[in-house]
């Protein structure tokens, strides 16, 4: 069953009424929900806004990385609910949404995330399909949201499908950022060539640490953006715990990311937004 919902105009205020009930029980409930596309093809996609899209001012875009699907967009890796891109796009919702009420965060499984740790994870072939999309979404977000500027973040693979993907975006993008990331597909944040400002967190108790950073022969993606020669501006990473912790409430990273989404985009450098520590 595919339904994609293209017209953001006139989908982001009405929920997807029309998916079955029984869709299958390991699917998310669609009811009552905004989504902007959802598909059981596959893997499956789903694209759901959370917040009032025509009425956002600041617009988050959240990424997700290896092993995710349609079936864990709710139920999360494992069954562990923070690790859910709907979980954490509610999350960084209700932290922004008490800064800036005219904001709204969008939980974007539009590509076919690599399964675990083989030959798809470590190259970038996935990442750059995934880049595709994500521009083509990103770019009508913009035309139909003219006065709204947007925040992407990629967590883990989905860190290089932005960095892929970000010499293309539109220009209301006013930032990037990378949590936990393996790498942008890039030795230096110049290379992205991209307008918009570029952050990082990784997490000293991240595995995602010991990947090597290299890029040989069609596998690896490059320099990690937490790593100063990269460039990338800092964001903080204290009380994250492991990989998936970065959008869990009390975390560092999640108050600094509710502090960046929400924060004047005119405003340039880490001081004036003050998320860095």
């Amino acid at each position: 069953m595919r339904i994609r919902l293209i017209a953001l105009a006139t989908l982001c205020g009405a929920a997807l009424a029309t998916v079955p009930a029984d869709h299958g029980d390991l699917l998310p409930v669609t009811a009552g929900r905004q989504f902007l596309a959802f598909d059981t093809t596959g893997d499956g996609t789903a694209v759901e806004v959370v917040g009032h899209l025509p009425t956002a001012r600041r617009i988050t875009v959240l990424v997700p990385g290896t092993d995710h699907t349609l079936a864990t967009f709710d139920r999360g890796l494992g069954g562990f609910t923070h690790r859910a891109p709907a979980v954490q796009a509610r999350v960084l919702y209700g932290a922004a949404h008490r800064r800036e009420p005219r904001t709204a965060v969008i939980a974007w499984l539009g590509y076919d995330a690599p399964e675990g740790f083989g030959p798809s994870a470590l190259r970038s072939d996935r990442a750059r399909a995934g880049a595709v999309e994500l521009v083509r979404f990103l770019a009508e977000v913009c035309r139909q949201q003219p006065d709204a500027t947007v925040v992407v973040v990629g967590h883990s693979y989905g860190a290089l499908v932005t960095g892929r993907a970000a010499a293309d975006l539109a220009d209301c993008v006013t930032d990037l950022v990378a949590l936990g990331a393996p790498g942008m597909g890039a030795s230096h944040v110049d290379e992205l060539a991209t307008g918009a400002r570029v952050w990082s967190a990784t997490a000293d108790g991240d595995w995602i640490s010991w990947v090597p950073q290299v890029r040989l022969a069609g596998f690896g993606h490059g320099t990690s953006p937490a790593d100063p020669s990269f460039g990338a501006r800092p964001l903080p990473a204290e009380r994250v715990d492991g990989h998936d912790g970065y959008l869990r409430p009390g975390s560092d990273t999640l108050k600094a990311l509710a502090d960046l989404v929400t924060a004047d985009p005119d405003r340039s450098g880490t001081q004036a937004i003050s998320v860095a520590r």
